[in-house]
């Protein structure tokens, strides 16, 4: 679906939701002309008072017709300009999948994050999804069965915030993956 068609809905659903208002302020003014009728046999000085209110009410509901229209004719503005605004963010954005946790790496690290990103996985998991290592899972070997046979992106960016929580972030606001292998390689795992 594209944004055009996603902006005439929204647009509609809100000209829909506001023509359902208008029926719940037209009963308003029949209470308050009911109202005064029936107070009609008391008092003519509180008669009158109710007649004021009564009259000024009814004219600020009578007064909401002119409003309505200032709205409809507001709403169809802004439907007639969102529809004709050229949306290049939104159209030129890819909807392409991410096929594998290769891809998804080379496409949110720089060229070194990546490499190191890389190793660690081959080290770990040989770039298996399924990989288990007693209670380890997933291509990190994460101590969670949270990732057993979870999707490449949920994997990624789950081991994406335990890196940055505990080996740090770089200058360009990702994980410091190389610090991770770094570790990695003075443990002596694998």
């Amino acid at each position: 679906m594209n944004h055009m068609t996603l902006i005439a809905r929204f647009a509609a659903r809100l000209c829909a939701r506001f023509t359902v208002l208008f029926p719940y302020t037209l009963p308003a003014q029949d209470s308050i002309q009911q109202t005064t009728n029936r107070n009609a046999g008391l008092t003519s000085t509180f008669t009158n008072v109710v007649d004021t209110s009564g009259t000024l009410q009814a004219r600020a509901h009578q007064g909401l017709t002119p409003s309505r229209q200032r709205v409809a004719r507001g709403v169809a503005i802004v439907i007639g300009i969102s529809l004709s605004i050229p949306m290049a963010d939104a159209d030129s954005g890819s909807i392409s999948p991410i096929y594998s946790l290769k891809q998804l790496a080379d496409i949110q690290l720089t060229e070194k994050q990546e490499s190191c990103h890389n190793a660690i996985v081959y080290r770990e998991s040989r770039f298996d999804r399924y990989a288990v290592n007693g209670s380890h899972h997933g291509y990190y070997q994460g101590r969670t069965t949270y990732l057993k046979g979870k999707p490449d992106d949920v994997q990624f960016y789950w081991y994406w915030t335990y890196v940055s929580s505990r080996y740090g972030i770089t200058e360009y606001d990702e994980p410091d993956m190389c610090n991770a292998l770094k570790h990695l390689r003075a443990k002596g795992w694998q």
